[in-house]
């Protein structure tokens, strides 16, 4: 997870030195990809322009109050998760959803009738949330 987290820190200092604003970079990924996101976007050091995290979860949870950013304690979330979800169970993304909003993370969470995968709907959904924090 930390070594995941490393190179990503890596790939946004690379962006950063093209002339990228951190301000106007999503971290975004879907299963492990999301749990890296949220891994690394709770925890950066610059405002990011949001985080979207899809089926997936909080690693690390129990380490998060202590580690995360204040500079993204107010970063926009999306997340979405599957009602039928075999892999990452529902349970598991609500608790993380849950954690979130305890600590006070500007967090939007949707359920869709699915599996492990993406709909119609969350695509749309999606689509507004990123005309919403990069607009």
């Amino acid at each position: 997870m930390r070594a995941s987290q490393r190179l990503v820190e890596d790939l946004l200092a690379r962006e950063k030195s093209r002339g990228i604003a951190t301000s106007r970079i999503v971290l975004a990924g879907f299963s492990q990809g999301g749990a890296i996101a949220l891994q690394t976007g709770l925890r950066h050091g610059e405002r990011l322009a949001g985080i979207m995290a899809l089926s997936t979860y909080v690693p690390l949870a129990d380490r998060l109050a202590n580690e995360a950013s204040p500079a993204n304690r107010g970063v926009p979330i999306f997340m979405a998760h599957g009602t039928a979800d075999p892999m990452i169970p529902l349970a598991r993304a609500q608790e993380s959803r849950d954690l979130l909003l305890r600590q006070g993370y500007a967090l939007e969470w949707s359920e869709y009738r699915m599996q492990h995968s993406v709909c119609p709907q969350e695509i749309a959904d999606i689509g507004a949330w990123l005309g919403r924090v990069l607009g």
